[in-house]
């Protein structure tokens, strides 16, 4: 059953996690007047958040920069779970009415820009229903993220199928799981693996982490007292901006530290690691990763709370290959032996661009891997779609909040001067295209084939200095001359009048 062709929006955006309903803020604050919805898969809002429900599942960052700008976060917790980020997402929905114009149960399978009427048409399946639905909409605001919600990376593991417990990856946690008494391998080294071990261990009989190689793990507390003090002396917001700003910084110079000083980076984690362990743990094989700081991202832990469930004996590291799954656990390839009634996949993401959307333009495939990406967040030759990749050396939200500034700027700007259209086209001649994502993560080097390419200067660059991007996005032009502005198409005048 088809529905009848809706009137034309001037965005549809795509997602409702944090970028999109970001997105859809910047949009009410800034220009008022533009007509807008959200097509969004799930059942919920919250993308990410929503998604993973295994435990102990918490942000890496910090939500003075997580978060909005433009609105406070209020929680004692820098370091939050994801019921302190869902509420606040829904919180910020509802204050500026973006929970009412979410469609759920929406997927978007296509998008098709027709230049004759400067649209973009739209196909999207109702998950619930099975129907299909059309849409109509000036601008593509593809807010899905970058990893595919519906699998997360297994790999195959030797003699799997003789293991007699649950083999369960963390992106599909069951909801009945019971690790009370349990003895739990959990396979991988990054965040979720480093999330899951303490919240594991709390019941568990023991909980051993499986690690072919070692991450940086870093404490941080989950408390920043000094916002917690800046909000009493000064107005929540500007308490906020504060807090905000020094959070940016530490971010930003943590990182340029471990780029420049990487020897001087490793050694001051090194020391971090042993203060927190139990005296004589072997540091140098379970932390000491054979790529240096900030190649992959770090590990943060809460409170040390992964260091205390080690010091507690309730949890253990295992470094080393996988020789294969046994009917009682794991065996490595040194000989060695894992007991485990569970075992835990911690073992990455697969990425998905534009969350699986076929774009066409003018009746052509786009194929992203061919495309350059313009100030990170347009494709070359594709008009009127924007898309939000956030950083992946700070807080995803600094990026994408700049990336909305932009984008409302810019639709402000093609109303000032009655431009229907607009695409970036690359230069003229040979440019060395590189990898989009700079970044050591197995999940980004498995894709990197399939992603767009950045170029090799402005404005074709991916960016990753937020003081500098933030000066660009709200006093640099909005004009480029790689971006090329089209009118209305007469059809539209001729309707108008």
């Amino acid at each position: 059953m088809m529905q009848s062709v809706a009137p034309v929006l001037d965005v549809l955006i795509v997602g409702a996690g944090i970028s999109g309903i970001g997105c859809a803020c910047h949009l009410v604050r800034e220009l008022p007047g533009k007509s807008w919805t959200i097509l969004e898969s799930r059942g919920d809002l919250g993308g990410t958040w929503d998604l993973f429900r295994y435990p102990g599942i918490r942000s890496d960052s910090d939500l003075f920069t997580f978060g909005y700008d433009f609105r406070p976060w209020k929680s004692r917790n820098a370091i939050a779970s994801a019921d302190e980020i869902m509420a606040y997402l829904r919180d910020t929905a509802a204050e500026y009415g973006v929970d009412e114009k979410i469609r759920f149960h929406h997927r978007v399978i296509s998008a098709d820009w027709r230049s004759d009427e400067a649209v973009w048409h739209v196909t999207a399946r109702r998950e619930d229903t099975g129907e299909t639905v059309q849409l109509r909409a000036r601008w593509l605001f593809g807010a899905t993220g970058y990893y595919d919600y519906a699998q997360g990376y297994r790999p195959d593991f030797e003699g799997e199928e003789s293991f007699a417990g649950p083999i369960i990856h963390p992106q599909h946690w069951p909801e009945d799981f019971d690790a009370t008494g349990k003895r739990i391998a959990v396979i991988g080294s990054g965040a979720t693996a480093v999330t899951l071990v303490p919240a594991l261990a709390e019941t568990a009989a023991h909980v051993t982490q499986v690690q072919r190689t070692p991450t940086y793990v870093l404490p941080v507390p989950s408390e920043d007292k000094i916002a917690a003090f800046l909000r009493k002396v000064l107005p929540e917001k500007t308490a906020y901006g504060l807090a905000r700003r020094r959070h940016v910084l530490r971010q930003r110079w943590t990182w340029l530290v471990c780029q420049k000083y990487p020897e001087f980076a490793r050694r001051f984690i090194r020391k971090a690691n042993m203060a927190a362990l139990p005296e004589g743990f072997d540091v140098d094989t379970h932390f000491n990763p054979p790529y240096a700081p900030w190649d992959q991202r770090l590990c943060i832990v809460p409170d040390g709370d992964f260091y205390r469930s080690i010091r507690a004996g309730k949890a253990s590291i295992v470094t080393g290959g996988i020789e294969r799954f046994t009917e009682t656990g794991l065996r490595m390839a040194s000989g060695e032996e894992i007991e485990a009634d569970a075992i835990v996949t911690a073992t990455g993401l697969n990425l998905k661009l534009f969350g699986g959307t076929a774009l066409n333009v003018d009746g052509k495939r786009v194929d992203p891997a061919e495309r350059l990406v313009f100030k990170g967040m347009m494709l070359d030759g594709v008009p009127n779609f924007a898309f939000a990749v956030g950083y992946t050396n700070s807080s995803w939200t600094l990026k994408v909040g700049l990336l909305c500034q932009y984008f409302c700027r810019l639709l402000a700007y093609m109303d000032e001067h009655e431009w229907a259209a607009v695409e970036a086209r690359r230069p003229e001649g040979e440019m060395r295209a590189r990898p989009l994502l700079d970044f050591e993560a197995g999940y980004v080097k498995r894709a990197l084939d399939s992603l767009p390419k950045q170029g090799d200067g402005p404005p074709w660059q991916m960016t990753f200095d937020y003081i500098e991007d933030a000066r660009m996005v709200r006093r640099g032009p909005v004009a480029d001359p790689a971006l090329h502005f089209a009118p209305y198409p007469a059809s539209h005048v001729q309707a108008a009048e």
